[in-house]
C-alpha cells in the first residue's frame, strides 16, 4: 500500500503512483494523459462547431467510429489524420510543441 502523508506536490504524487520520468510505467501514464487531452480537445472542438461525430467523419475523410475511437481516448491514432481531422474537418490549426 502506497504511504502518501509524506506527498506534497502533484509531481510527488504522480511520481509516487507511476514512477520516474523514463520509466515504462511513468511513460504509459504520459501517453494515456496527453491522448485523454487530445480526445477532449477533439470533443470540445467538434461540439463548439456543432457537428455530429458523422459530419465531421465525413468532412475529414475519416470514419464515424474512428472519430469515436479518438474521443473516448481509445487506441493510437497518426499525427497525419489528427491534422486531416481538425484542419480540414473543423478548419482549425495544429501547433506542435516539443519538450
Amino acid at each position: 500500500m502506497i504511504d502518501y502523508r509524506e506527498i506534497k506536490t502533484f509531481d510527488e504524487l504522480i511520481e509516487k503512483e507511476h514512477g520516474k520520468i523514463g520509466s515504462d510505467s511513468r511513460n504509459e501514464y504520459e501517453e494515456g494523459a496527453q491522448m485523454f487531452i487530445v480526445s477532449e480537445m477533439l470533443k470540445e472542438a467538434r461540439k463548439t462547431a456543432n457537428m455530429t461525430q458523422e459530419q465531421l467523419a465525413i468532412k475529414a475523410g475519416t470514419k464515424k467510429s474512428y472519430i469515436s475511437k479518438i474521443e473516448n481516448a481509445k487506441g493510437n491514432i497518426q499525427l497525419s489524420t489528427l491534422i486531416r481531422i481538425f484542419e480540414k474537418g473543423l478548419n482549425k490549426k495544429i501547433g506542435l510543441t516539443f519538450l
